[in-house]
């Protein structure tokens, strides 16, 4: 049995392969390579949105979830779909018409600082880099099971499949990916999984007789627990470069605001499916765990116990499909950030002057992105396989994400009267409060989930992070007008030129007052 179930998932990873070269066809220039040339119609967008947002804390972790906590535990991804609802809807038309690569450059437009702009890159590459070594360490734990290898050669193998792809094609790689990895979940949890595991429990009214209403109730895992998958989840996928390089990948306004909207219903209904699988598995297989046990094993046990064997493989390669997804669109978005970001920033210390993407050498710019995603990508197979706690540096990466940049990116979005000066004291002030926070629970921690996994860093971050922003806007000067004017012809759509540096802002802003100055 685990000899076809194994041969059904390596199968699924030579195809991974075979999607870099197909999407290396397609790559012209920096655009095709980074945001698959900003062409994604309806049905490949939708698919890689949820593909990249639904990984292994989805799927795996979903029904995990719903194991323990019964229907309520469905949260975790209600609370990612809301998050892409949102951001479809509210903003990413509006992102999408800005023809940028990063968040960074966002800001950029927005403020026309520097300061604002350069803290975000590296907060951003820290969180991508992180995300994708979490990833990679989870699909190589179904490796260890499924072909008995050792975790360092697990990680190693799944980490350089998903490193080739993603160096060859880039995004047009990925998307094709994702679309198989889209297909593969959606076969595997509703089509498989859920009949299935329904059927071994007796159906809805069996879990109801086995487990009693407790299980049935919203929020038998606890109001604080969700309102925290609320307030991580959903605002942090309403700024992350790897949620946001997908919805650059769009090729019109609409198909970002609609396409993202029915990956967002889609996810919501998958943490359902998800949480009433693991319902079932409680009544059919009540033995899996223990109390101190890990919940993330109940999808495997579903798959090998309760499922045939071949359609068991097929359930197993879409849990890694999952994983990979995530993990692929994390190592592009750390690339990205690195090349376009954060080295023409660290350049600036030594008195150069990088350009990036420019296009005026695209085999250049091209070779220059693939060379980031391959080095990024070995460092992130080392992460995971050198530390054993990537979880907690995720965490942190998270906190600080959210904590301290999501008012200056929202409030850049939102209100007119923010500055960059206020950006910049915002995104201070939220990180500072959020680590403080974090090393004072961490110090007087009784238990883990006191210390960097408690919940207050944000919430303190966020709330430090939003006073800050509006009171040093308000204090000081507005921003300069004619970055403004130019923002506003970006969101509007009347100017189609690709990224944005500081030093493209300042020209604008130069151009402008000099044409100001001879009309005078």
């Amino acid at each position: 049995m685990e000899y076809i179930n194994g041969s059904i998932v390596a199968l699924y990873l030579a195809a991974m392969l075979i999607f870099g070269w197909w999407g290396k066809s397609r790559t012209k220039n920096s655009s095709d390579y980074l945001v698959a040339g900003r062409r994604l119609g309806p049905f490949l967008y939708t698919g890689t949105m949820a593909a990249v947002v639904l990984g292994g804390a989805a799927t795996v972790g979903g029904v995990g979830l719903g194991y323990k906590w019964g229907i309520s535990g469905m949260w975790l991804v209600v609370a990612i779909g809301i998050g892409v609802i949102l951001l479809s809807l509210v903003f990413a038309p509006t992102l999408q018409k800005l023809k940028v690569f990063t968040v960074s450059q966002m800001l950029t437009l927005r403020y026309g600082s520097k300061s604002a702009t350069n803290t975000s890159g590296i907060v951003m590459l820290a969180y991508t880099l992180m995300l994708c070594a979490t990833s990679t360490s989870a699909y190589a734990t179904i490796f260890v099971v499924l072909f008995g290898w050792e975790r360092w050669v697990a990680i190693a193998v799944g980490g350089v499949i998903v490193v080739i792809y993603s160096t060859i094609g880039g995004m047009w790689s990925i998307t094709l990916a994702d679309q198989v990895q889209f297909v593969i979940k959606t076969i595997g949890i509703f089509a498989l999984m859920l009949p299935f595991a329904l059927n071994a429990a007796g159906g809805m009214d069996g879990i109801r007789d086995r487990l009693g209403e407790q299980f049935f109730t919203w929020n038998g895992i606890g109001t604080q627990t969700i309102i925290t998958y609320f307030v991580v989840y959903t605002l942090g996928l309403l700024i992350g470069q790897d949620i946001w390089q997908r919805v650059f990948t769009a090729k019109t306004p609409t198909v970002a605001r609609w396409g993202g909207t029915a990956a967002g219903i889609y996810s919501v209904l998958y943490g359902v499916a998800g949480a009433i699988i693991g319902m079932a598995a409680k009544v059919a297989l009540p033995d899996i765990i223990g109390a101190d046990s890990n919940k993330d094993v109940v999808y495997a046990e579903v798959a090998t116990q309760l499922l045939p064997v071949a359609v068991g493989g097929l359930v197993l390669a879409a849990a890694v499909a999952a994983m990979m997804s995530t993990a692929s669109g994390a190592l592009i978005a750390a690339a990205t950030v690195a090349r376009t970001d954060v080295t023409p920033f660290v350049a600036s210390w030594f008195g150069k002057d990088i350009k990036v993407n420019s296009n005026e050498n695209p085999e250049h710019d091209v070779r220059a992105n693939r060379i980031w995603v391959l080095l990024l990508g070995l460092v992130t197979i080392s992460l995971a396989i050198m530390v054993s706690d990537v979880v907690a540096a995720l965490t942190i990466a998270y906190d600080i994400l959210v904590g301290g940049l999501l008012v200056a990116i929202l409030g850049g979005l939102l209100w007119k009267r923010g500055n960059g000066v206020g950006a910049a004291a915002s995104m201070a002030a939220g990180t500072l409060v959020t680590l403080g926070t974090m090393i004072t629970l961490e110090i007087r921690a009784e238990n883990r989930f006191d210390g960097v996994y408690a919940n207050e860093p944000i919430y303190f971050g966020l709330v430090a992070s939003l006073l800050v922003y509006v009171v040093v806007s308000l204090l000081t000067r507005p921003t300069d007008r004619n970055v403004i004017a130019h923002w506003n012809d970006r969101v509007a759509g009347r100017i189609d030129v690709e990224g944005a540096t500081f030093e493209d802002v300042e020209a604008v802003s130069s151009t402008t007052r000099s044409h100001k100055a001879k009309n005078n």
